[in-house]
């Protein structure tokens, strides 16, 4: 086996100077990532920033301008049919069978991935919907729509796993149902690649993220990472004087500010202290310069 294509085996998947045009219009520009084994990594970015043109690139779905990808260790330019039972996909986009039912849905991609349908009551059970699976999906809710659409990806249990927008319409149980599916599979070993608008999910599930911004790479760290270099080592303090409350921050990078706050502490004016937690948004927009929706 040749160097790099043992690189390519060692990470799940691999993207290496990825750039994708749309004419001139450059969507996807340099990119470069690995992703771990059992790695749960999530892409982070505004609208256009090229997230979505990245994944329609995993799925072979756009064929790369300069650069390549891999999954398990095959070019998706030339060894797509080789992976693709390999990996699973779940869109943003539905597209059900809305005339069958979940079992029905599912007994397709089972015979299609040549799996025993035994898996198809597992998985509809993993995302609680077993006592559903002979209705209809026409009647499904928009949430029931989604968790159809990783229960089919799971039936072939995938090594690689990709996630675009995982618990976009999902109620607050059925979005902690997924998160923790996705913990899951990753212990499991599962490599899964997640997009997504949520920061709460980022911090919740990822073990490292990737915010991209015009199709480039800003920023890669783990949410622990990113946390420890974006917090503010600010306390704001009020001081409860007897005729009013004052209110200051205190700088703790700052030696002198720092001896401040302990003299107000060894005095005997009553102190409240509140230490400022780390935003995810804030740290976006300090990476991005850009709003986050």
């Amino acid at each position: 086996m040749t160097l790099a294509a043992s690189t390519a085996v060692s990470f799940p998947i691999l993207i290496e100077d990825l750039t994708i045009r749309y004419g001139s219009f450059v969507a996807v520009d340099r990119l470069s990532l690995a992703v771990k084994p059992g790695e749960v990594f999530g892409l982070l970015g505004p609208n256009g920033a090229g997230k979505t043109t990245t994944f329609l690139c995993l799925t072979n779905q756009v064929t790369p301008s300069e650069g390549k990808a891999s999954l398990l260790g095959c070019d998706l330019a030339t060894s797509f049919d080789e992976v693709k039972a390999r990996f699973g996909y779940v869109p943003d986009v539905e597209n059900h069978f809305d005339e069958f039912t979940a079992a029905q849905n599912l007994r397709i991609y089972a015979d299609l991935y040549d799996v025993s349908r035994t898996r198809i009551d597992l998985c509809l059970e993993m995302v609680e919907l077993l006592r559903e699976k002979n209705i209809p999906v026409r009647a499904y809710s928009k949430g029931m729509r989604k968790k159809l659409l990783l229960a089919r990806e799971l039936l072939h249990e995938p090594r690689v796993l990709l996630l675009d927008e995982p618990t976009a319409n999902l109620d607050v149980h059925s979005t902690e149902l997924i998160r923790n599916i996705i913990k899951q599979l990753a212990s499991d070993g599962v490599t899964v690649f997640i997009t997504t608008h949520n920061m709460q999910e980022v911090e919740q599930v990822c073990d490292r993220v990737a915010i991209v911004n015009h199709g480039r790479l800003i920023d890669l760290d783990s949410p622990t990472g990113f946390k420890a270099r974006n917090t503010e080592r600010v306390v704001d303090v009020t001081l409860s004087r007897e005729d009013r409350h004052e209110r200051i921050s205190i700088n703790l990078a700052d030696d002198g500010e720092r001896r401040q706050l302990a003299r107000l502490l060894e005095s005997e004016i009553p102190v409240t202290l509140h230490t400022r937690e780390f935003d995810f948004r804030e740290a976006f927009l300090k990476l991005t310069g850009e709003k986050y929706n």
